[in-house]
Parts: structure tokens; C-alpha cells; sequence
């Protein structure tokens, strides 16, 4: 009589070509985005070489001149304007690292409210802002706080407060917090979006022994919401620490004026500048060669500490 069971080694079998299938399915779905990385992240790598010649568009590699480490001999003689950039960037971008919680605490008060339509509203209004360019942003922020016929300083002017001559779209005493907290309020929404994703990915029954245990709202807050999140804050902190040198280019470009402008000369400015305005596009490379290197040591400086304190890293 011929059993109908199949075998162990059968079932082994199959079960290894339906993983192998499976294995080969979820390659294909990730190949157009590792191809894009590759494409976008890794192969403009090879651009690196023209940090050794005097790089001109409009002649090829054999017609250049190799000047071997001049560039980074005028990166070091230049170093006092670099320090400079360097202290920009890193004084915004650590001014940003703190106020890292908030898209933590307003997703967590945005999942305390019961009405699921004043919910969306509010996520709606916060995450709009993430959509709008830095050009209508520095529209709006000119429309307000400009102090030639600017909305803010006329309504100050009406309550009989003395307007300045220099608003805070050109003081240097205000240039820096006032680029952070419009950074904050152009990305919160999206910031909120992924830790309200996370929320969504905690286990209800925690909450419903919690409830049962007698625990407030509070309570259950501090003791399970917040862990839940812990990973996905911890994750995106390293990746931001990585992203410290990368403010962005956009936002200061726009309001960059000459008020402002040794506070406002970032990092990703000043390649800019090197490269479209000076026109020394093999120096502009030493720049991005030197934000790619303290980038690496930043994240991986993070990811040790993290290590080191959490148990747990991201690389």
C-alpha cells in the first residue's frame, strides 16, 4: 500500500525551493532601489579623481593638469574660513539634535486624542509644510517678518513696540535658532508620521493588561509606549548624528544674504559657492571628499556610543 504522507526529505525539499522562490522574489522588488543607490551614492565616487587635476568642463581627462595635493594643501590654507563653515554647520545641526524628542511627544499626544477627524486635520496641517519648497517658505517668511511692511513687526509697530532696523531675517544674533525652528516646523509632520507608525505597531494587548492593572493614561505612556518607540528614536538619532555636516542646501541658500552671512556659510554652501561661483570645481570635490569623511566618523562614532550604552548598533 503506497503512503499518501509525504516524506520528511520531500517536505525539507520543498520547503527549501519555496524559500529559495521566495528569496528570489523579494531580491527582485529591492533591485531598482539598490540600483538607484548605486547609481545616485556610489558611483559618483569616481568623480573624486578631479580633486587631483585643475578639472575644466570643457576638456577631457588627458588634457587636464594633474596638481596632485595642491587642493587639499589650499583646504588647509584656508582653514581658518573652513573652521568657520564647519562651526555653522555643526552649531545648527546640534542646535536641531535637541529639540530631536519633539516629533516623539507630539505623535504620542496626537495618538491621545479620541476624535479621529480633528486627528487627521492635525496631522494634515503639520505634514503639509514638509511639501512646500524653501522659495514660498522664504516668501512667507519675508511676508512676515520683514520689517519693510512685514505682518508681524506692523502688527508691533500698531501695539506701539519699537521696531528694529534689522529683523531676524538679517541678524546674526538670531540667524541660527531662527533656521532651526523653521527646519522644525517644515519637517515635524513627516517626523510625526514615522513614530505614529510605530505607536500603530505596538502590541494592543499590552495596553489592555495595562488597563486592567489599573494603569492611567499616563502610566501606560511611560511604561509602554515609550519603550515601543525607543528603538525607532535611537535609530533615526544615529542617522541623524551621521547627518550632522548635512544641513542642506536649499534653505540657505534662499536666505542667505550678506546680514547673515557668517552665520548662514554652511558646509553645503560653501561647495556651492566654490564651485559655481569661484569656479574651482577640483577644490569643491576636496570639500565633499571632507564632509564624506567626517560623516562616516560621526555615524560610526554614534554607533559605538549607542553600542557601548544600549547594547544594540545600527552598522
Amino acid at each position: 500500500m503506497t503512503s499518501l504522507t509525504r516524506t520528511p526529505r520531500a517536505r525539507k525539499y520543498r520547503s527549501g525551493s519555496y524559500k529559495s522562490k521566495r528569496g528570489l522574489q523579494y531580491f527582485l522588488y529591492a533591485l531598482p532601489f539598490v540600483a538607484f543607490v548605486f547609481a545616485f551614492a556610489y558611483v559618483p565616487l569616481f568623480g573624486w579623481i578631479y580633486a587631483f587635476f585643475n578639472y575644466k568642463p570643457a576638456l577631457s581627462m588627458g588634457q587636464m593638469d594633474f596638481v596632485g595635493m595642491d587642493n587639499f594643501v589650499k583646504l588647509y590654507r584656508d582653514r581658518e574660513v573652513v573652521a568657520q563653515v564647519l562651526t555653522n554647520t555643526l552649531a545648527i545641526s546640534f542646535i536641531s539634535l535637541l529639540f530631536t524628542p519633539l516629533p516623539v511627544i507630539m505623535a504620542v499626544l496626537l495618538n491621545e486624542i479620541g476624535s479621529g477627524k480633528f486627528r487627521r486635520i492635525v496631522q494634515t496641517t503639520t505634514t503639509l509644510p514638509n511639501f512646500i519648497s524653501w522659495i514660498v517658505v522664504f516668501s512667507l517668511s519675508y511676508a512676515l517678518f520683514s520689517t519693510n511692511g512685514g505682518l508681524v513687526y506692523e502688527l508691533l509697530g500698531k501695539l506701539g513696540v519699537p521696531i528694529p532696523m534689522i529683523g531676524v531675517l538679517g541678524s546674526n544674533e538670531w540667524a541660527w535658532m531662527f533656521q532651526v525652528l523653521l527646519g522644525i516646523w517644515k519637517s515635524l509632520g513627516w517626523g510625526m508620521i514615522i513614530y505614529i507608525a510605530g505607536i500603530a505597531g505596538i502590541d494592543s494587548e499590552l495596553y489592555e493588561a495595562s488597563r486592567i492593572d489599573g494603569a492611567n493614561r499616563f502610566q501606560s505612556i511611560l511604561h509602554i509606549t515609550l519603550p515601543g518607540l525607543a528603538p525607532t528614536f535611537f535609530v533615526l538619532l544615529l542617522l541623524q548624528i551621521s547627518n550632522l555636516l548635512n544641513n542642506g542646501f536649499e534653505q540657505f541658500f534662499v536666505f542667505y544674504n550678506s546680514l547673515v552671512s557668517e552665520k548662514l556659510n554652511v558646509l553645503d554652501y560653501y561647495v556651492y559657492s566654490s564651485a559655481f561661483r569661484a569656479y574651482d570645481y577640483s577644490y569643491s570635490t576636496v570639500l565633499g571628499m571632507l564632509k564624506t569623511f567626517v560623516s562616516v566618523l560621526l555615524l560610526f562614532g554614534a554607533n559605538l556610543v549607542s553600542k557601548k550604552l544600549r547594547g544594540e548598533s545600527l552598522v
